[in-house]
C-alpha cells in the first residue's frame, strides 16, 4: 500500500503576484541540489491521524512555526515517484522564512555504512513566485502551484 503524506502550501500576495513558501530537505542526499529539489512542508500522518491535522503538525515541525489561521483550500492529491500520495491544503499568510527552524531526524549515511547522522529535516525555507516555485518543486508537486494559481484566479 502506498504511503501517505499531508502538507500545507503557504502563500502570500505580493506586488508581482502570489508567492509560496517552500522548504529544502536537509542532509547529504539533497545538499547542493536546487532545481526540482524543494517541497511543500509535509510529512506522514500518525496512525489514525486526520490528514489535515497531520498537515498542520508537519508544517510546524518543518518550519518551527504554526501555520497561520485562516481557511484551508484543498489542492488535492499528487503522487510522487515513490508512489507516496501527498494531500495538500493552501493557506494564505506570511512569515519570515529566515526564522524557520526544522526538527531533526536520524539517517544512516552513507547508506549501508552503519554510521548514523542527525540532520535537520529541512535546511532552508524560502518564498518563491509561482513560476520559480514550479521549477524548484520536486516534479510531482509542481501541479500544486498550478492548482493554487487557478484557485486564486477564480472569483467564486
Amino acid at each position: 500500500m502506498a504511503k501517505l503524506a499531508a502538507g500545507i502550501l503557504l502563500y502570500r500576495r505580493a506586488p508581482d503576484g502570489p508567492e509560496v513558501l517552500l522548504v529544502h530537505p536537509g542532509g547529504p542526499v539533497w545538499a547542493g541540489k536546487d532545481q526540482a529539489a524543494w517541497s511543500v512542508p509535509k510529512g506522514e500522518p500518525d496512525p489514525g491521524e486526520d490528514l489535515l491535522a497531520a498537515a498542520e503538525r508537519e508544517f510546524a515541525e518543518e518550519t518551527g512555526l504554526p501555520a497561520p489561521a485562516g481557511p484551508r483550500l484543498p489542492l488535492g492529491e499528487v503522487r510522487q515517484a515513490s508512489g507516496k500520495r501527498v494531500h495538500v491544503w493552501a493557506v494564505e499568510g506570511d512569515l519570515d522564512a529566515a526564522c524557520c527552524t526544522s526538527n531533526t531526524c536520524t539517517i544512516e549515511w552513507p547508506r549501508g555504512s552503519g554510521r548514523l547522522l542527525e540532520i535537520p529535516e529541512v535546511d532552508q525555507a524560502a518564498w518563491f513566485p509561482l513560476p520559480a516555485a514550479r521549477d524548484r518543486l520536486v516534479l510531482a508537486q509542481a501541479p500544486l502551484v498550478d492548482r493554487l494559481a487557478l484557485a486564486l484566479a477564480d472569483p467564486t
